[in-house]
């Protein structure tokens, strides 16, 4: 049975959807986890493996480990920790001091990785960049209490998750809401169309009418049909005027007001009726309850499921899911099972339960992804516990693509992310075959060398006082072929190929042995070649 068999068939494809994260559960309790297969499956749902991990996934199978992470409490806001630190004193208002510490202090330590990973990938669909958060000064802390709003709703209901969005401080910075006002007749002023075109094309329905495996509709002569017009961004504008911050009859001087919503001021709001995608929300509302009006009609268009969906596939396990995956995947977000809607919990389920997803078939049609250059500096430091003695998680700004990752959190140099969902390399292989590569857009020469120079200064401690355990493998050190099966196991999911492992191990096996210092050496040299080759910054 295929997509287009099933395109008129809810039903089916709500059991298919069930069925399939049952598959996925009853393979738990089935089979054996092998270390690859655990190692796999972390690199997917978390933000890097561990010989722990995979201890923990082989005990309690797949279902059983996103259960316990789904349970975990969360560990603490990034806000909180700015604010132990002192970086709410006045000294550092117009800096944005701290916050990169934040954020890498979560990702590497957070025990919480399965939310960790998902607050990363929604971070890199609904964006903001702390580099547009202007206009009140303590960019830190509004790029902070984003994080940590996209954290608190990561396993929670999309429409709420929108909701808060559409409220806060950081996004009414970033889309130039914030202060946007009704339309002014004598001057011509209108409102701000920012907010209102992005969020229908990048948070919600895109740019073009899906069916529900995530494949374009089309009209005569195979033309998209297209999900919305310039009259309709003109008529949501409507909703966003009348926002601003919540001083709370204080001032800027203190950072507080970023982390509260925004407040809607009503002579500012466009109190009129609003159109857009064939429906109204009606004149004499205020402004909170017209955003609520709204984006109840914006949600309940049938795009958002596989939209969203298949983001969240490439965000998490392959660039180029198959529509009956995307299909399963937008099933369990029109219904979690109970009649709800929009619960992320059992969306990110659906997403790394998929058979698509636990099959390890590199030859697969559209199997694997680039892993995005955070991710794999973030796989070395979770397999190995890297640990900032002085809390100071010294990892900075790694936006510099020539000496550093070429990418670094909530610094997208754009509200379209750091690269595009339905980005094509051109002129390759991938063009050639009808595929997309997303993370492909920041790679090239430059980065790629950058990179390299930046892992091998964090694999040798050499970033601040970010310091990696590596005490089990010093035993295996004095063996090249140990060394590496152990490291290809953990980092990389047993999918350094003979031609990768042999490279590295006659380079290993020709270094100086015998000491604790040439055992480091080797272990350095091993971890980097590894980190650098083509089979584990691939993933399949």
């Amino acid at each position: 049975m295929n997509a287009t068999m099933l395109s008129d068939s809810p039903a089916t494809v709500l059991a298919l959807g069930a069925g399939a994260a049952m598959l996925g559960a009853s393979s738990n309790a089935m089979a054996a986890v092998s270390d690859a297969d655990a190692a796999r499956f972390l690199a997917q749902a978390s933000m890097g493996a561990s010989r722990a991990q995979i201890a923990q996934v082989q005990s309690l199978g797949y279902a059983g480990w996103l259960d316990a992470q789904f349970a975990m409490p969360a560990s603490g806001w990034r806000w909180d920790w700015l604010v132990a630190k002192g970086f709410n004193a006045i000294t550092y208002k117009n800096s944005e001091a701290g916050f990169d510490p934040a954020v890498w202090r979560k990702l590497i330590s957070s025990p919480d990785t399965l939310r960790q990973r998902v607050t990363l990938a929604l971070s890199e669909i609904l964006v903001t960049s702390i580099s547009g958060l202007v206009g009140s000064g303590w960019r830190q802390f509004s790029a902070a209490a984003y994080m940590d709003l996209l954290e608190a709703n990561a396993f929670g209901n999309y429409r709420t998750l929108l909701g808060q969005v559409s409220t806060s401080a950081a996004m009414g910075q970033y889309l130039t809401y914030r202060g946007s006002r009704k339309a002014n007749p004598v001057t011509g002023a209108h409102p701000d169309e920012n907010y209102a075109r992005e969020l229908m094309q990048l948070f919600t329905i895109g740019l073009v009418q899906l069916n529900q495996d995530g494949t374009p509709q089309t009209g005569k002569g195979g033309t998209p049909l297209y999900t919305y017009t310039q009259e309709d961004i003109s008529g949501l504008a409507r909703i966003f005027t009348g926002w601003d911050f919540d001083l709370a009859g204080g001032d800027t001087s203190t950072p507080d007001f970023l982390r509260r919503p925004m407040q809607q001021i009503a002579a500012r709001h466009e109190s009129g009726a609003s159109s857009f995608l064939g429906k109204s929300v009606p004149a004499g509302l205020g402004g909170a309850d017209a955003l609520n009006a709204a984006l109840d009609i914006i949600y309940a268009h049938p795009n958002v499921g596989p939209f969203i969906g298949r983001q969240l596939i490439q965000r998490l396990v392959c660039s180029n899911p198959s529509p009956a995956y995307v299909w399963r995947v937008a099933a369990a977000f029109n219904n979690d099972g109970t009649g709800a809607r929009g619960n992320l919990r059992a969306v990110v389920k659906a997403v790394l339960l998929d058979p698509e997803a636990r099959r390890s078939d590199a030859a697969a049609p559209g199997q694997g992804k680039l892993r995005e250059p955070m991710l794999r500096f973030l796989a070395w430091a979770r397999a190995y516990e890297a640990k900032s003695a002085s809390d100071a998680w010294a990892v900075g700004n790694t936006s510099d693509p020539a000496s550093k990752l070429g990418q670094s959190p909530l610094r997208s140099p754009s509200v379209f992310n750091f690269f595009r969902p339905g980005y094509v390399p051109p002129n390759s292989g991938i063009a050639s075959a009808g595929l997309v590569a997303p993370e492909f857009q920041i790679a090239n020469e430059t980065s790629v060398v950058g990179y390299v120079n930046f892992m091998q200064r964090a694999v040798s401690g050499r970033l601040g006082d970010l310091a990696p355990d590596y005490a089990s493998l010093m035993p295996l050190a004095e063996n090249g072929n140990a060394l590496l099966a152990e490291i290809n196991t953990v980092l990389a999911a047993g999918q350094l190929g003979e031609e990768s492992q042999a490279l590295i191990v006659g380079a290993i096996n020709a270094m100086a042995r015998g000491t604790d210092a040439a055992r480091l050496n080797r272990i350095r040299a091993a971890l980097t070649l590894a980190l650098a080759a083509p089979d584990f910054v691939v993933l399949k």
